[in-house]
């Protein structure tokens, strides 16, 4: 009997503990993922804590009340679990509550009104139409022009973002836990920004002055075209506006809704387009500032675009598109471009986008984009086909970007551009993780090389590198990856602006801090001025305010005058490709020499074949 009752307290006080524990590690990480409110998450873990307290009552009890207590908690878990959904929202354009209201301003369209910020040196106007929603029968044609509204419309929250399929959480919280190198959970819930197909919407940041002829920077949000939100907090347009620029957001339609294309399409088109609607939303866009920015005090002749990732490569695409001729004067990009003979993402050839586009119909069992057009967004946003690339329309691009280039009819008279020292990792890594592969290393890092781009060329990148272990392989593999997405398009980019005698101006981001480190859209943050957003601000210390300073002011006097220099910075010179000297953004900014010069020219013989 004794050893019996040893037993059980044995079981108590080692293994049950064990078995706790890991299961409200298993709570607390699928909370996580669900993204729950809070007050849920408290009665999980009070829920834990009295099915502990339970069990210890019940150590000594018949089998048959343990069993329904554990089969209580596992149902009182799931429940939670199931109803941990955050709340949907319009953010609002201010962090902070009763914000006062702004004078009201007159547009084409009709009367706005929006709201200061805290300090009241930047009124923000959320939330305005450019565009009419693109629903109904308007669903895969061109952006048609807003309509006017009768009344003071209330700018004061941003509106829907655009039909996306959500990304993966799990995939999400992996990348998390590599950035950090541990996982630190984050229990305050973030309420979901409402999703709808009626989107183009733009937000504006201006200055409280009542000086005219500001200069304007207009932002395209990345998310491989696919996702994404004009009000995200890491380009928020406040700090930017305090620098006597104003600041524009806008979205755009993304995946099924933005870039699928069909022969049916292209027929009722009058323009004979289809497969570029998110980059003639854009077009749209800009095409309403030159019609209105007046109205805030901007100067529309001085007009600079700016993107990220796919919003980027967009950059890139309205440099040669015919139709944003005259619509901007300069460009800046990060971590993406599809000027090169081979773009290796957000961009394919018209007879691929053809072969998806009835690809599509058939998953939707459609024959007619009628039927199509009459499904509804929250169905096709599922489909498994992703179109997020734009194409060769013959309408918005009627020739390849570098074509345009070599022919000098780009649009931007000067180019800001560059990238970061670890764009891939947040790709590559995550894409091992889940497939059970094992991360690239000594003895398979040629093989993964060669099935990228050939043995001839997977020898010539290895002979430029001295790799001893396993460290070295991992490290130099994620480097490669990075060039031919990312650094290379920019390097590829930077040269044929140069030659078409654009002044170009090249940047490589490889500052460390708490997590984005030089991550892929790591530099974000530290463009718009917008560290102290970062929900995690823990993640940054001094060191990382004032690079975010130095590069919130080379951003905004290019977008003055094309010169990033002045302000005391360090000299930001010229990027001229025969020197390879680039800026590096980092604890020290300095001119260095690019590092990763010696791949381009292999780079360049792949281009070609």
């Amino acid at each position: 009997m004794k050893n019996s009752i040893f037993k059980k307290h044995l079981i108590f006080r080692i293994v049950y503990p064990i078995v706790m524990a890991i299961i409200t590690t298993l709570l607390v990480f699928f909370f996580d993922l669900t993204n729950g409110p809070l007050i849920l998450f408290i009665f999980l873990m009070i829920g834990v804590a009295a099915f502990i307290a339970l069990c210890v009552f019940l150590l000594n009890k018949k089998i048959l009340f343990k069993i329904i207590a554990w089969f209580g908690f596992i149902a009182y878990s799931i429940t939670m679990l199931v109803f941990s959904h955050p709340s949907e929202i319009y953010k609002s354009a201010v962090d902070f509550d009763n914000p006062e209201k702004t004078e009201v301003l007159t547009l084409a369209n009709g009367k706005i009104q929006g709201v200061y910020n805290k300090d009241k040196t930047v009124q923000v106007y959320a939330g305005i139409p450019y565009a009419k929603a693109p629903v109904g029968d308007l669903r895969w044609k061109e952006p048609v022009d807003a309509e006017n509204w009768d009344g003071v419309l209330d700018c004061s929250k941003f509106k829907a973002k655009c039909m996306q399929d959500s990304s993966n959480a799990i995939t999400n919280t992996l990348t998390d836990i590599y950035a950090e190198r541990w996982w630190n959970p984050y229990l305050i819930s973030t309420p979901e920004i409402i999703m709808s197909e009626d989107c183009l919407y733009l937000n504006v940041w201006k200055p409280n002055t009542t000086e005219t002829n500001l200069p304007v920077i207009v932002y395209i949000h990345g998310g491989s075209l696919a996702r994404g939100f004009s009000g995200f907090y890491a380009y928020n347009g406040e700090t930017t506006a305090k620098q006597n620029v104003i600041m524009i957001t806008i979205a755009y339609r993304l995946g099924i809704f933005g870039y699928f294309a069909h022969e049916d399409l292209k027929a009722e088109s009058p323009n004979h387009t289809t497969g570029n609607y998110g980059l003639l939303d854009q077009i749209k866009a800009l095409e309403w500032v030159q019609n209105n920015i007046e109205s805030f005090g901007g100067d529309k002749s001085n007009v600079t675009i700016a993107g990220e990732s796919a919003g980027s490569s967009s950059v890139s695409a309205l440099c040669t598109s015919p139709l944003a001729h005259g619509l901007f004067k300069r460009a800046i990009g990060e971590s993406s471009s599809v000027v090169l003979k081979k773009a290796p993402h957000t961009f394919r050839e018209l007879d691929a986008a053809y072969e998806q586009g009835n690809e599509f119909m058939k998953e939707q069992k459609c024959e007619t984009i009628d039927e199509l057009r009459k499904l509804p967004a929250s169905q096709i946003v599922k489909t498994k086909y992703e179109p997020n690339e734009m194409t060769l329309d013959g309408y918005a691009l009627n020739r390849y970007p570098y074509q345009v280039y070599e022919a000098g009819e780009n649009n931007e008279e000067e180019l800001l551009n560059g990238c970061n020292t670890m764009e891939s990792d947040a790709f590559v890594i995550p894409t091992y993780l889940l497939s059970g592969q094992p991360q690239t290393n000594l003895s398979n890092i040629k093989e993964r090389l060669v099935q990228e781009f050939g043995e001839n060329h997977a020898n010539q990148m290895l002979n430029l590198y001295n790799l001893k272990t396993d460290d070295d392989a991992f490290k130099t593999f994620l480097d490669i990856i990075s060039v031919y997405w990312f650094v290379y398009p920019h390097y590829s980019w930077s040269k044929f602006a140069v030659k078409s005698g654009v002044k170009t101006y090249k940047y490589l981001f490889s500052k460390q801090n708490g997590y984005y480190k030089s991550y892929h859209s790591g530099e974000m943050v530290y463009c718009y001025g917008n560290l102290n957003r970062d929900p995690r601000t823990y993640r940054y210390n001094k060191s990382d305010y004032e690079l975010s300073d130095i590069m919130v002011k080379y951003r905004t006097n290019f977008a003055k005058t094309g010169d990033p220099n002045g302000d005391g910075n360090p000299e930001w010179n010229l990027y001229n490709p025969s020197d390879a000297k680039i800026i590096q953004f980092d604890n020290e900014v300095k001119t260095i020499e690019d590092p990763y010069k010696d791949l381009y020219p292999i780079f360049d013989e792949i281009m070609e074949e």
